[in-house]
């Protein structure tokens, strides 16, 4: 089994204004089901928009949040 490399900052920063959960934890390192647990617990580390059942993460925080990493 082979393991994807996780996006660098810099392919992050490139990344449109807001992504996908599974995106989002991607970058993160974590799994999507954990980033959607702490999403829907409001416990996120990023910033997220709600657009009904679906959410997008927005890129700016995830880079500020790596950055302060």
């Amino acid at each position: 089994m082979t393991l994807a490399t996780p996006p660098t900052l810099d392919e992050i920063r490139t990344w449109p204004a807001t992504v996908s959960i599974p995106q989002a934890a991607e970058g993160l390192g974590i799994s999507k089901s954990h980033l959607y647990d702490l999403v829907k617990r409001g416990e996120a580390p990023v910033r997220t928009l709600s657009f009904g059942a679906r959410y997008r993460v927005i890129t700016a925080s995830l880079v500020s949040l790596l950055e302060s990493a």
